[in-house]
């Protein structure tokens, strides 16, 4: 199994940035690549960021390039998304996933399929 847990959201006024940070334990050998998504209000879960289990693979949200960046941390237990010039449509529930270790080392997807584990997410909450 593979604990994932975020941190890092808040209530921040429009144009501030947030770092968001995912910590990853247990079996820390058994999953891919590290995911983001997010859900507002009302509306269904979307992929924002992933990166792939040998870093050489990042994707992003259309909507999202040029303000949010996803990394890792220090021996990979941690995976960040930075998230600059936040703006209302931000706002949401934003959580982490871990891909299924049957996927490739260079593989990550902004959808939902191929991701095994999840956090309980973190808010943000953007408004002035």
């Amino acid at each position: 199994q593979v604990q994932l847990v975020e941190s890092g959201g808040g209530l921040v006024q429009p144009g501030s940035s947030l770092r968001l940070s995912c910590a990853i334990s247990g079996a820390t050998w058994d999953y891919s690549a590290i995911g983001w998504f997010r859900q507002a209000p009302g509306k269904e879960r979307e992929g924002v960021a992933c990166i792939s289990n040998n870093s050489r693979v990042r994707k992003y949200l259309d909507s999202v390039k040029g303000r949010f960046t996803i990394s890792k941390g220090n021996a990979n237990k941690t995976v960040h998304l930075q998230i600059n010039n936040l703006k209302p449509d931000d706002t949401a529930i934003y959580y982490c996933a871990a891909g299924s270790a049957l996927r490739a080392s260079d593989w990550c997807a902004n959808s939902l399929d191929g991701y095994a584990y999840w956090g309980q997410g973190t808010q943000v909450t953007v408004s002035s």
